[in-house]
C-alpha cells in the first residue's frame, strides 16, 4: 500500500508523477472516493502525465468511456466514469470486460457499481477527503 498526500490542487501534477512512478504492469485501476473528492479530477492529471494531449482530455459523464492515446508511448488509455450504470448487465452491454482484457490502462471513476467483474488484479485507489480539504490517495495493488 502506498498513500501519496496531495495537500492542494497546485500539487496535483506532482502527485500525479509520483503516481505514474508507482504504476508497475497492472492495466486496470478502481478509483474510489465521495462525490466531489477528485476522482475526474485525479484522472485526468494522470493522462497529463501519460502524455495525453490536454485538449483530448475530458469527463466522460455521459459516454462512460473516453478513449485517449499517449503522445509519448502511443498507449491506449481507456477512461470510465460508471456512475450512470444503473445494473452489472449495463457493463457487459458497452464490452467492460473486453476493455479490461486488452492489455491497455483503464481508469475507472465509480467501480463499485461493477465489482463483481473486475479483475483480481484490478488497483484500488481511494481518494480521502481530509479535515483541511487535503487529500490522500491510497494505492492497494494488489501484487504486492
Amino acid at each position: 500500500m502506498k498513500t501519496i498526500h496531495v495537500p492542494n490542487l497546485e500539487a496535483l501534477p506532482e502527485a500525479a508523477r509520483q503516481f505514474v512512478e508507482e504504476m508497475g504492469d497492472a492495466t486496470v485501476y478502481a478509483f474510489y472516493g465521495e462525490m466531489g473528492a477528485g476522482k475526474t479530477t485525479l484522472i485526468a492529471e494522470l493522462c497529463r502525465a501519460l502524455g495525453v494531449d490536454e485538449d483530448e482530455i475530458s469527463s466522460p459523464t455521459f459516454s462512460l468511456i473516453n478513449e485517449y492515446r499517449s503522445s509519448t508511448t502511443a498507449e491506449l488509455i481507456y477512461h470510465f466514469d460508471l456512475y450512470r450504470l444503473k445494473n452489472l448487465e449495463e457493463a457487459f452491454d458497452i464490452g467492460a470486460e473486453d476493455y479490461f482484457d486488452s492489455g491497455a490502462l483503464c481508469l475507472l471513476e465509480w467501480p463499485e457499481r461493477i465489482e463483481d467483474i473486475l479483475p483480481d488484479d484490478t488497483v484500488k485507489v481511494e481518494i480521502r477527503v481530509n479535515d483541511d480539504q487535503s487529500r490522500d490517495i491510497i494505492i492497494s495493488d494488489p501484487q504486492l
